[in-house]
């Protein structure tokens, strides 16, 4: 399923991140995901939240750079083989994953994956068809 992230960019420096996260409760921005990356003197803060467009107002506001990009949600078998057998599809078909990382699931014997890829919708057919592609809206936007 094709998801909507927000990439923030943020000073590294201490506290960044905390206000990042106080900025997003005190505005009922629910995070279900996040991968945090960092350089000498920035960081960049991929999400999935509750409302992306909300998040990205509310951050602006507040000073922060952020983007909103479509990624994909895999939700993988939990068991040994199931992230390899979701890469094995992928790669057979040429998707080259750029990163990837975790995300919060309420899918019972499932691991949720969120997936960036250089041609989202490609990738998103191909696995809209495989128990991975089973992704309900709710169980990522935290609805």
């Amino acid at each position: 399923m094709i998801v909507k992230q927000l990439s923030a960019f943020i000073e590294n420096k201490a506290g960044r991140l905390a206000e990042l996260a106080e900025t997003l409760a005190a505005n009922d921005v629910d995070v279900s995901a996040l991968s945090l990356a960092d350089s000498a003197d920035y960081g960049v803060a991929r999400m999935i939240v509750s409302d992306p467009e909300k998040a990205a107002k509310v951050l602006r506001e507040s000073g922060v750079i952020c983007k909103i990009t479509s990624v994909l949600a895999v939700a993988m078998e939990d068991t040994p083989g199931g992230f390899a057998k979701v890469l094995h599809l992928l790669k057979n078909q040429s998707h080259e994953i750029k990163y990837m990382y975790a995300c919060i699931s309420r899918h019972e014997g499932k691991a949720l994956m969120i997936v960036s890829v250089e041609n989202v919708d490609a990738a998103e057919a191909l696995i809209a068809g495989t128990s991975a592609g089973n992704v309900h809206p709710g169980d990522i936007y935290r609805l």
